[in-house]
Formats: structure tokens, C-alpha cells, sequence
């Protein structure tokens, strides 16, 4: 029998192209919708998937830019709330039927970003970052039954959640890009989709509770 992924909000982020990955390697693959607000909105959507080997948490907003002392109250929710909440409520979730089965999958899409810091990003990096602060505990917790849990933390991939076509030819976006990544240029997403897959697979067994850098070096 094949596996079953539940994928959130993959109209956004690195959604469609994890999704479609996974479909042309034989996974079936059901769709959860943004936003998921409330612990009963994840279960809910978990229920309704049915049985799941794999769940593949991609979860986006935009960052908020500006320094710290004009952070918005609720910007700064917003971002908990789009980026943090529905993380800890998915994992809760979608874990008891792993746990039974002691078997399970579960890869986040997060970002680079808190890894560095990134000055006038301060809200951003902060959401971000309890999202690998969260993985890593979590898949330290999960791993001796057999269920695993990485988070694929990127930057400079292209999706259109943040780098739109007009951004992408933008002269000095493109400077900024050769001045600060290694690899000199903004990677595909389905870079992405294959570290994803390699995660889902049987052939990734002894990987837990790693922040997997996927940013052309501008990160190691």
C-alpha cells in the first residue's frame, strides 16, 4: 500500500511544489487549507484526512520589516499566530495515530532566517525561530518511537510567497543576492520538494530533530 502525506496550505510557500514531488513519486497526498487557527480547526483537519504516514507542515507570512521599537503588538500575533500556533496544534494532532503505529513522518518548512538574524526582521526571526525551537525538541521527543521530525529551514528559494517574477529580476535584488549568497543565485523550489521527499522516504531513518539549512550557503 502507498503512503498518505497531509500537506497545509499548499497554494502558499513551498506547498504545490512539495505536493507535486510527492505525487510524481507515488504518495498520495491530501490538501489542508490556510488558516488553522485553534487546536479543533487542526484536528479536524487531520480527522478528515483519515490515516497519514507523512505531515508536512508549510505554514507562511510575509515578514514584517522595521525596527524593534515600532514592532506592532498585533503584527507580532500575527505572526505567532500564522507561524507557531498551528505548528504546535498540527503536530498535536496528527501525533496519536503515529504514536500508535510507532511509525510516521513529519518535516516542517520553516526558515533560515533566525539561524542568522536579520537586522529590522526582529518579529519575523523570532516566529521563525520557536518553529525550529519547537522541531527540535519535538523530534528529540518523538524519535524513540519511530516517529521522525526535521524542519527544512530555507531562504533564497524561489516561490511566490515572497519573491514574485518582477523581485527575481529586480537588478538589485540581484546584486544583493550575489553579495550575500554563496552560491550566487536564488534556488528552486524544488530544491525544496526533493529535500522533502528524502525526509518522507524510508531511505532517511537516522535523521531527528534537525534544522536543515537550504539557503546557497548563506547559512552553514
Amino acid at each position: 500500500m502507498g503512503k498518505k502525506a497531509l500537506i497545509t496550505c499548499v497554494e502558499r510557500y513551498m506547498g504545490a511544489a512539495i505536493k507535486e514531488k510527492f505525487e510524481a513519486d507515488g504518495i498520495e497526498v491530501v490538501t489542508g487549507s490556510y488558516p488553522m487557527h485553534s487546536q479543533a480547526a487542526c484536528e479536524e483537519l487531520v480527522k478528515s484526512a483519515g490515516d497519514i504516514d507523512i505531515l508536512v507542515i508549510n505554514l507562511a507570512e510575509p515578514p514584517m520589516t522595521g525596527p524593534v521599537q515600532k514592532i506592532v503588538n498585533a503584527d507580532w500575533n500575527k505572526l505567532f499566530d500564522s507561524l507557531v500556533h498551528p505548528l504546535m496544534y498540527l503536530v498535536r494532532a496528527a501525533t496519536p495515530q503515529m504514536l500508535e503505529r510507532k511509525a510516521g513522518k513529519i518535516i516542517a518548512v520553516t526558515s533560515a532566517a533566525p539561524l542568522k538574524g536579520i537586522a529590522n526582521n526582529a518579529a519575523y526571526c523570532a516566529a521563525r525561530g520557536a518553529q525550529n525551537g519547537f522541531i527540535k525538541a519535538v523530534g528529540l521527543e518523538l524519535s524513540r518511537s519511530n516517529v521522525h521530525v526535521n524542519a527544512i529551514a530555507q531562504n533564497y528559494i524561489n516561490n511566490n510567497t515572497y519573491y514574485p517574477d518582477d523581485i527575481l529580476d529586480n537588478e538589485k535584488f540581484l546584486d544583493h543576492v550575489k553579495r550575500n549568497v554563496p552560491t550566487n543565485k536564488v534556488g528552486a523550489a524544488s530544491e525544496t520538494a526533493e529535500l522533502a521527499a528524502y525526509l518522507a522516504s524510508d531511505r532517511c531513518n537516522h535523521m531527528v530533530a534537525q534544522i536543515i539549512p537550504l539557503a546557497g550557503g548563506w547559512v552553514t
